[in-house]
């Protein structure tokens, strides 16, 4: 029989606030999550929560539903790090140009398991595709490899906020 108090104990506001960092954190140049073909608003302040937690840069195009859905969606108290990509193969191609390693999250003959997917050693950008058509095929040669998240359901793809979620702590070695 266990004592009275119980075997698990959650941490409190308190223990969090103390283990985390006391600002949000200024552009590192690391990590991006580039959702540059969003398709639902709802999942844009997801992604930017995801973000703030394993210390990535949310990219986005500047459409003009976008700020809205990043505030909308958004939970956090303090500001984040968001990039706006203008022309978004543009982009891309000036990020293959500065030597940073392009992930593409998507269904390919080539793609890597999230689970064999290398952590982030430098500059790396995990390109998110269209929720229901994917990277468009004219960014495809502008990616260095792609990881494909194994799926056993009936379903075909993930939200980008999930498919997101699950590559950036793989890449941020959080998992």
């Amino acid at each position: 029989m266990r004592g009275s108090g119980p075997a698990i104990r959650t941490s409190t506001r308190s223990d969090l606030k103390r283990s985390r960092r006391p600002r949000a954190h200024a552009c590192w140049d690391h990590l991006y999550a580039a959702a540059l073909w969003p398709m639902h608003n709802a999942n844009l302040g997801t992604m930017l929560r995801t973000c703030d937690a394993v210390g990535a840069c949310l990219t986005v195009p500047k459409l003009p539903w976008v700020p809205e859905a990043l505030a909308r969606g958004n939970t956090l108290r303090r500001p984040t790090c968001v990039h706006w990509s203008g022309d978004q193969l543009g982009w891309l191609a000036r990020q293959r140009e500065r030597g940073v390693r392009i992930v593409g999250v998507e269904l390919a003959e080539n793609a890597v398991r999230l689970a064999d997917l290398r952590p982030a050693r430098g500059a790396t950008v995990a390109v998110l595709g269209h929720e229901r058509d994917g990277i468009p095929p004219e960014a495809l040669d502008l990616l260095d490899e792609v990881v494909e998240i194994p799926m056993i359901g009936t379903g075909t793809t993930l939200n980008v906020a999930v498919a997101g979620s699950l590559v950036l702590y793989k890449l941020a070695g959080l998992v």
